[in-house]
């Protein structure tokens, strides 16, 4: 027999396992001999008073085995000599799209602009190193795209998009820990988000897929209003439907679509900084300790979204015990994102800090039509690096002296690599955005008490939050609006935002070209 139960217990005893068998027991009036195993089905952590609890969801297997898997695993198929389509973009819509296809009986062949996932950290290192970017291969650019080095976060607000549960499946099938189907804030590593990416295109390959490095889409194949394929840099042409998935940062991608006529429309986005604070700090804040974390609890996580202006300011991709990394995608851009190992072990915490930005809100850039705030994006990106000195040097502010529109004499140390130079961000960035950022940080400042604190470093730009550009398709068939066999897919393309939402859009364009060529 099975029961379930919910409990709330202490940091201490959640992290034992006998104290949570004994609860657990004691919740359904049990005898604990009867027990022969549990399972954690769900956890989360409820720090909103000094007294902190852990819910747990807690499955209990009484005088039966637990089963040995702790995911349903899914099978693929070989689809060798399959009909086929071409996927562009090996990032999580476009793997999702791929591994999708394969299941419902379809050939995918996959062509990515960057490397492999490993072979991309020599050129991240350069970045820091060096402080050149290399156009293809970056945190943006490469195989596992902007997630793979950017945290691997795996919670999103887009229930409605898909099948979450799903997702996290195909994650743990694919070497993640059984731990992201339990947390309410699923969360990989940078440090072992690699190892999956790898085995995921090793299973697109067992199953007949193919999948191509170093060749970046240069012009798609249009006839008569439909996709016959595509023209890569090298000459190559692939013909098939295809899922367009290039990811937000694919700038070359929207100026070619809009060349050739391919749809496009304006699309809102969010521009700010990132802020960096002690993680000890965010510890104590946020569970009310001087002491921090302590021996049971994780590395403290933040969130908040207010109102400034008439626009939303929020936090956006929190990295607790995590760096700030450098994001740029080419040349003369200073580009800021953040992301954390598994562990969570550094002495630093960071979040994108970000203001909600309309089309509207710029009227000067009206001219650059649907690219209006592609434009904007480009346009803060350089500025940012010319302030840090013409390389991947970060401006940067002490948080309180932003607040207070001074220039800082000094900065603290920061995880971010490459550097930072102290720059008067109040001054050169929009005062669209930063006169809500310093009214939304002040409205936080009064409910996270301790946050507003020169130990608090601002490094520009956190630009990449979204596309600035939607590729429209037809609600029901994702097919693009006029172009049919053109599937636009992810981030790219204006429909999800992170690694969950966009596997599972990729999930869903597979299946609407299913429909079509099966």
């Amino acid at each position: 027999m099975q029961l379930e139960t919910d409990l709330r217990l202490n940091p201490k005893d959640a992290s034992d396992p006998e104290k949570v068998k004994s609860a657990a027991a004691s919740k359904v009036s049990a005898a604990i001999n009867d027990i022969r195993s549990f399972r954690v089905i769900r956890r989360s952590i409820d720090a909103r008073q000094r007294n902190i609890l852990i819910n747990l969801r807690v499955r209990l297997y009484i005088n039966e085995q637990e089963p040995e898997n702790t995911f349903e695993s899914i099978y693929y198929p070989n689809v060798k000599d399959a009909p086929h389509a071409v996927i562009v973009g090996a990032g999580p819509a476009g793997i999702f799209a791929a591994l999708r296809l394969i299941e419902l009986g379809i050939k995918p062949i996959v062509i990515e602009r960057g490397k492999t996932v490993r072979e991309r950290k020599t050129d991240l290192a350069k970045i820091s190193r060096e402080h050149t970017v290399d156009n293809d291969s970056n945190y943006c650019f490469g195989e596992g795209g902007a997630g793979t080095y950017s945290d691997g976060k795996l919670y999103t607000r887009s229930k409605k998009r898909g099948n979450i549960e799903k997702i996290l499946n195909v994650l743990c099938q694919h070497g993640a820990g059984a731990d992201i189907l339990v947390d309410a804030h699923p969360h990989i590593g940078t440090d072992k988000l690699p190892a999956i990416i790898e085995q995921m295109r090793e299973q697109i390959i067992a199953s007949g897929g193919e999948v191509y490095f170093e060749t970046r889409m240069e012009s798609l194949l249009i006839e008569d209003k439909k996709v016959k394929g595509i023209r890569a840099h090298n000459g190559k042409t692939f013909y098939g439907h295809v899922i367009l998935a290039t990811g937000h940062s694919a700038r070359d991608v929207y100026y070619m679509l809009n060349e050739q006529d391919v749809k496009l429309e304006p699309k809102s986005l969010a521009i700010g900084v990132r802020v960096e604070h002690p993680s000890l700090l965010i510890d104590q804040i946020q569970y009310h300790s001087p002491e921090g974390r302590g021996e049971y609890l994780p590395a403290a996580e933040y969130s908040f979204v207010t109102q400034a202006g008439g626009r939303g300011v929020y936090s956006f991709c929190m990295c607790p015990g995590g760096i700030v990394v450098p994001a740029a995608s080419g040349s003369k851009q200073l580009v800021v994102n953040g992301m954390s190992p598994s562990n969570r072990g550094s002495k630093w915490s960071n979040s994108g800090v970000v203001v909600e930005v309309h089309p509207e809100d710029f009227p000067e850039y009206k001219e650059y039509g649907e690219m209006a705030l592609l434009k904007l994006q480009e346009d803060i990106e350089e500025k940012a690096w010319h302030e840090g000195g013409k390389k991947q040097t970060a401006p940067a502010q002490r948080l309180y002296d932003f607040i207070n529109k001074r220039k800082s004499n000094t900065l603290p140390l920061t995880s971010y690599a490459p550097g930072i130079v102290s720059s008067p961000l109040h001054e050169w960035m929009p005062a669209f955005i930063t006169e809500r950022l310093r009214e939304g940080l002040q409205k936080i400042g009064k409910n996270l008490k301790g946050y507003l604190t020169n130990d608090a470093i601002m490094l520009a730009v956190e630009s990449r939050t979204s596309s600035p550009v939607r590729i429209v398709r037809d609600k029901e068939t994702y097919e693009h609006i006029e172009i049919k066999g053109l599937f636009p897919c992810g981030e790219g393309a204006g429909y999800a935002g992170g690694i969950v939402s966009a596997a599972m859009d990729g999930e869903k364009c597979a299946e609407a070209l299913a429909r079509i060529l099966l």
